[in-house]
């Protein structure tokens, strides 16, 4: 049984809030970034699942990034910059979780 796009946008949603949850600690302590970079890794993991047309309509020309981060973490994690883990999740991760909120038609939250 194939999984909805709704399904995999909360699967990822979920470990990208807790990528983010995360990066409120000590970013310079290794297993905080190591905690989170797992969460990145894995909610971006879950998108290949969705088809194409939906991947794309949501997020676009990020896609070939978010997925280059993902393999970054994934096959060569000694090469992972905790500089860029921590811009990507000040930057990065909200937008991909407002993205994915706004696909699955929740209101952003007031800020």
């Amino acid at each position: 049984m194939s999984r909805t796009s709704v399904e995999i946008l909360s699967d990822a949603l979920f470990h990208l809030r807790k990528a983010e949850d995360y990066a409120k600690n000590d970013l310079d302590d290794q297993l905080v970034i190591d905690a989170a970079c797992m969460r990145l890794s894995a909610g971006v993991e879950a998108l290949p699942a969705l088809a194409p047309s939906t991947r794309d309509r949501i997020f676009g020309g990020d896609w070939p990034l978010m997925w280059g981060m993902r393999n970054r973490i994934a096959h060569g994690y000694l090469l992972v910059s905790p500089e860029i883990v921590r811009r990507t999740l000040a930057a990065d991760v909200p937008v991909i979780i407002a993205r994915i909120e706004a696909a699955l038609g929740r209101p952003a939250p007031a800020t």
